[in-house]
């Protein structure tokens, strides 16, 4: 299955259902790595996020319509 969204909407999951902070999006966005990998990959390496809140994130990307990301 394919999942893909808008970072946009990604941001606000994370801020509106995880409660994750502004200032820990913003971290992560500033690591090079982001081009390579997903945000949400990278808050979980770096301990923004728990292996349960990485869970969440990937059921509720796949359930997400898919869509083109540019």
């Amino acid at each position: 299955m394919k999942c893909s969204l808008s970072h946009g909407q990604l941001i606000q999951f994370l801020q509106h259902e995880l409660a994750l902070s502004d200032e820990a999006i913003t971290l992560a966005l500033k690591h090079p790595e982001q081009e390579d990998a997903p945000l949400h990959m990278i808050l979980w390496q770096y301990g923004l996020i728990s292996i349960d809140q990485l869970s969440q994130t990937f059921d509720w990307l796949c359930e997400q319509p898919i869509s083109v990301l540019f």
